[in-house]
């Protein structure tokens, strides 16, 4: 819906019918400033409402600085101020996070448990260990992960042969998956485990 006063698109406009609290100011006040005066006993004090010129006089005229001496400012001024406070530990001991508790939660499609599950990468007899990547490129070539460098290039030429357009009557319905295929073995054939 477009509205018909120019800025209203403006940042920090809140429409409503209070007035500027400017004094002698007939415009509407769409912009809130910070009261004056500090927390009342019953929580904040309301803010100030003010039309666009007046919240820019307002805003014009605060300074974060005032009242402050040289060497209070400059502390306040440094790069690292703030970050001298101590913070507390959010690991526990063991190291780690540890997962919910799972009473407190339903997870009908394992969208947080699968964060903690922890599965037991497979080993290989020769005891050369394999990354994840590892593990993902053996899946696309559909290849266990002991299996050895020969039979990484057996199972390559196959699924090239399996997935090629020349090999398809020029079909190239399946040229996504020669080129995970290409893709899975070039790094298989540089990971460790297959050196």
């Amino acid at each position: 819906m477009a509205k018909d006063r120019p800025n209203a698109r403006f940042h920090g406009r809140i429409e409503g019918d209070r007035p500027c609290e400017a004094p002698g100011c007939d415009a509407a006040g769409e912009f809130r400033a910070p009261p004056l005066e500090g927390p009342g006993r019953d929580g904040p004090p309301a803010f100030r409402w003010f039309c666009l010129d007046h919240v820019r006089a307002f805003n014009s005229s605060y300074n974060y600085f005032d009242g402050m001496s040289a060497e209070e400012i400059h502390h306040a001024q440094r790069p690292m101020a703030g970050w001298e406070r101590e913070t507390r530990a959010f690991a526990r001991a063991g190291g780690g996070d540890h997962g919910p508790r799972w009473a407190d939660f339903a997870d009908p499609l394992d969208a947080i448990g699968a964060r903690y599950r922890r599965e037991v990468a497979p080993e290989r007899r020769d005891g050369k260990p394999l990354s994840g990547q590892d593990r993902a490129s053996l899946k696309v070539l559909g290849l266990a992960p002991d299996a050895d460098r020969m039979a990484l290039r057996k199972r390559y030429s196959e699924l090239v042969r399996r997935y090629h357009p020349d090999r398809n009557g020029g079909d190239r319905s399946h040229e996504g998956m020669l080129q995970k295929v290409i893709a899975a073995y070039q790094q298989l054939r540089q990971a460790p485990a297959f050196a």
